[in-house]
């Protein structure tokens, strides 16, 4: 097995530390989207757990919203649910407060500690796959240990 490339070997890193014994996956395919990730690793898209960032407009703090594969994140909602609007973050941003480039970002180990919230319609699966760094690299966890690594709120953030 080939080993990691430096992103993903920090995400490992990083999981690691929290010792529930995860590993990161690096595919030869992308999983860049949550279909792409849902046929790499053979799972349904709503296991996916993608990991979008957005900017809140007034404080410029980034957002992150971990959202089901199988969702549209409500924008609106997220802006209601912590007090501020939010609007879409460009390329830079995201790299700049994560440390990753978009298509990879994990839930964890951000340079800007964000807000985080979590799609609470993940919370019904047993398990879910996450980013690890780079455009082909997941890792698998549980909802109880997304919310315990990030400590974010979970709460209803899709569209409809």
């Amino acid at each position: 097995m080939a080993a990691l490339s430096p992103s993903a070997q920090r995400v490992q890193a990083l999981l690691d530390g929290f010792g529930h014994g995860h590993s990161v996956v690096e595919h030869e395919g992308s999983t860049r989207t949550s279909e792409d990730a849902a046929a790499a690793v053979g799972c349904a898209v709503a296991q996916i757990a993608k990991s979008l960032i957005f900017r809140a407009k007034d404080s410029g703090r980034p957002v992150l919203v971990v959202a089901s594969g199988a969702n549209r994140v409500d924008e609106k909602a997220v802006g209601r649910l912590i007090g501020e609007k939010i609007e879409r973050a460009d390329p830079d941003f995201v790299r700049e407060a994560t440390g990753f480039a978009i298509g990879g970002v994990p839930p964890i180990g951000h340079a800007v500690p964000p807000l985080v919230l979590i799609d609470a319609d993940l919370m019904a699966l047993d398990t879910i796959w996450a980013a690890a760094g780079t455009p082909n690299a997941v890792f698998r966890l549980t909802p109880a240990q997304l919310v315990a690594m990030t400590g974010g709120r979970v709460e209803t953030v899709r569209k409809g």
